[in-house]
């Protein structure tokens, strides 16, 4: 667990949270202008990964990382915990980028909002953070949401469950990592970089690629700082917020995501309804919770 920080750095990693969050919850309409620029959804994930290398690699520079990416390199456990971070967030990207595109926004949607859950839960594994009854409470709800969303779609929310659980997998990993947030950002996006670049020379020689063209080139080079600058507000915010702060924090980006879905047309009939009244009541309940958990230290803070 990282240290306890500073009143200061607190604040600003509240302001990086929120930052990230919401990009993310913005993101989608940026990745449907790409597939309407004529990409599929592995072309987008593998000019994503690539184009995010250099832009990490910025970051690293203004961080003054380089010998702590060196340092890396001499530490096969750190670069294998980066290995299954980029893998578990590449899962979570392709999943993210064919859904939105398939008009399952609203599914990305209730993916998120179980998201914070699946962290409460990992706090309590992994990093023996203590579930109140409350948190069983959001849980319970969540459970039922869920339940609801698979008889309303004939099967279980697979899109849904995939990006939490991808998300939530590289939440964890990458608050056990001992790497900052460009650094981490940077190898995970070059370790995997390498098979996305040959990747992408055989689509261009195949004739099957999109790069030639000058309007989708230009949205796919952009795909990296989309990627790099809401992925280092959050690394760099996890590692000093508790995981389930920042699950507090992640219910904006669905929120968003939510809203945009059904701006777009996507059905949204009656189970859809209840299945979000319920995911919605376990936010509320996990809000409650968090706001109770921390009232006592803000009003100690407040008496300094």
């Amino acid at each position: 667990m990282p240290a306890a920080s500073a009143p200061g750095e607190t604040r600003l990693a509240l302001t990086a949270g929120i930052g990230c969050y919401l990009i993310w919850g913005f993101v989608p309409l940026y990745f449907q202008a790409v597939a309407q620029a004529g990409a599929g959804s592995w072309e987008i994930l593998a000019h994503r990964i690539v184009w995010s290398v250099p832009a990490a690699a910025v970051f690293v520079w203004m961080a003054r990382q380089w010998g702590q990416v060196a340092g890396v390199f001499r530490q096969p456990k750190v670069l294998g915990w980066l290995l299954v971070s980029a893998v578990l967030i590449s899962v979570n990207w392709v999943v993210f980028i064919w859904a939105v595109n398939s008009g399952r926004v609203l599914e990305t949607s209730l993916g998120y909002y179980i998201n914070p859950l699946v962290n409460m839960a990992a706090g309590a594994l992994i990093f023996r953070e203590r579930i109140d009854r409350i948190g069983q409470a959001a849980i319970a709800l969540a459970v039922v949401g869920v339940a609801l969303q698979a008889l309303a779609i004939g099967h279980l929310p697979l899109v849904s469950l995939a990006l939490a659980f991808s998300f939530g997998g590289y939440g964890i990993v990458r608050k056990r990592v001992a790497a900052d947030a460009q650094t981490g950002l940077f190898l995970e996006c070059l370790l995997v970089g390498v098979l996305c670049l040959a990747y992408i020379v055989w689509l261009e020689a195949a004739g099957l690629g999109h790069f030639r063209e000058p309007v989708t080139a230009a949205w796919l080079i952009v795909s990296g700082p989309v990627t790099a600058v809401p992925l280092v507000l959050f690394a760099w915010a996890a590692r000093r917020m508790p995981l389930s702060a920042m699950g507090f924090l992640q219910f904006l980006a669905p929120t968003i995501s939510f809203m945009i879905g059904v701006a777009q047309g996507e059905a949204f009939d009656t189970l859809r309804m209840a299945s979000f009244a319920f995911i919605w009541g376990a936010a509320a309940v996990f809000l409650w919770g968090a706001w109770k958990r921390t009232r006592p230290a803000a009003a100690a803070a407040l008496a300094e």
